[in-house]
């Protein structure tokens, strides 16, 4: 903030003097649309007044159709209900209704920011089940793209969650660099937001010659971009005013709620399942995990920022490991997965396999998996129960930001009314993993 800008910020302060006192009949719409709207105003036994609050659904720091119900007794919050289900399309139902292959797809449509990512703990999950391992080069393609859609779900939150708070050049610069993923992710499969980038078995597309190259001057500009938002916000007086000591969550707070993702490493717990329970080839990088102090907005903006910066560094070694490849891309040895495309196109064997994986699907051996991967938003983990058909007997997924948000009420209580939009940026959900 300049010293002019400063100066009259201070001005405006002061002239606003004491907030007047709203009269005994004061029930106001803020919004037209019930954004912000009072629909009840009791005075209770001591004389008090209880206000009961929507915030939402239409609100636009919900990040979604959520609704909270607030209860305040002036400008502090004593309740906070989260109401949600309004974006619910039975993605787990129409999973049992598809066959294995099929189900992918419907995983983007989750956590529609970091579809990438979806795909992957859904095809990790299938594998296991069949007993099927993609090939060493698509693991780490996999994972490449896996710490894209990372760099990519905290670019829309740091955005979303600065614009929120009031930094508008935020949400500007972030999506500037999303894009720059964005057209990476199309490079690849020809899809930018839903991507069904990932596949039972590894990838039936090639590599384009030219991507390692666009990944390599992506890894190049990003350091110096994330540079900007450090120097825009991290020593902001009004982003620290803002997000320290707000929302803080204890370490025995977080494990009570199930917490995972930066909201619980913010506390200082160190668990990461790509260290923990390495996955594809994470066993083979060299990656730190960043940890909070405090377990505040502050510290939980702190380890996402450095988690991006340390998705750079896993992304740089898997090129180094994946560039002098020229290996298969697709296990596809095993009756599993899609029959090549040449072969499809030339042999009987082959067009016929083609056939029946496309029309009837393939049928796994009886069973069940849970696989989880880190996701940007914490544990996202696939339940699969196969009774042997070619489709899910049970599918089930346990999405991060849905266990997350469950702490909200316990961050809530006793919290300023203005703080509720810094609470709700901080724990990063989307509505369509959330309900799924």
């Amino acid at each position: 903030m300049s010293s002019t800008t400063e100066r009259q910020y201070t001005r405006d302060i002061e002239a606003a003097g004491e907030p007047m006192e709203p009269g005994p009949d004061f029930v106001r719409d803020v919004d037209a649309l019930g954004t912000l709207n009072i629909t009840e105003d009791v005075r209770l036994a001591d004389g008090a007044r209880q206000l009961t609050l929507n915030m939402g659904p239409q609100h636009p720091s919900t990040h979604g159709v959520l609704r909270v119900i607030l209860k305040l007794d002036g400008e502090i919050v004593t309740e906070c209900d989260p109401i949600i289900g309004y974006l619910h399309r039975g993605t787990e139902k129409l999973g049992e209704n598809h066959r294995y292959a099929q189900v992918i797809p419907w995983t983007d449509r989750t956590d529609y920011v970091a579809a990438p990512a979806n795909n992957l703990g859904c095809a990790l999950a299938m594998e296991k089940l069949c007993g099927l391992e993609a090939p060493e080069r698509a693991q780490y393609w996999r994972v490449i793209m896996a710490e894209l859609a990372r760099i990519a779900s905290h670019l829309v939150w740091l955005g979303t969650h600065a614009l929120d708070i009031g930094a508008l050049s935020m949400s500007l610069y972030c999506f500037r660099e999303r894009e720059l993923i964005l057209d990476l992710f199309e490079t690849f499969c020809g899809a930018r937001l839903t991507t069904n980038m990932m596949e039972i078995g590894g990838f039936s597309r090639p590599i384009p010659e030219h991507l390692p190259s666009m990944v390599r001057d992506f890894t190049k500009v990003f350091p110096h971009r994330q540079h900007e938002y450090a120097t825009l916000l991290s020593a902001n007086p009004i982003w620290m005013a803002r997000t320290k000591g707000v929302g803080v969550i204890t370490k025995e707070a977080a494990i009570s709620y199930a917490m995972t993702g930066a909201c619980l490493r913010g506390s200082g717990i160190n668990y990461d399942i790509r260290s923990a329970m390495p996955y594809c080839v994470y066993d083979r990088l060299d990656f730190e995990v960043p940890l909070g102090t405090h377990g505040d907005t502050y510290d939980r903006y702190l380890v996402r920022m450095e988690e991006m910066r340390q998705a750079i560094r896993i992304i740089e070694q898997c090129l180094d490991a994946v560039e002098p490849m020229d290996t298969p891309l697709m296990a596809y040895e095993s009756s599993y997965v899609i029959p090549p495309h040449k072969g499809s196109m030339t042999t009987a064997e082959d067009m016929q396999r083609h056939f029946i994986w496309v029309i009837k699907g393939f049928s796994p051996p009886v069973g069940e998996v849970y696989v989880a991967i880190e996701h940007p938003k914490g544990e996202l983990g696939y339940y699969i129960v196969s009774d042997g058909s070619p489709q899910p007997y049970r599918f089930r997924i346990r999405s991060a930001d849905f266990v997350n948000l469950s702490i909200l009420p316990h961050l809530a209580q006793g919290a300023m009314l203005a703080d509720m939009v810094a609470l709700i940026g901080t724990i990063d959900i989307v509505l369509g993993s959330v309900d799924r």
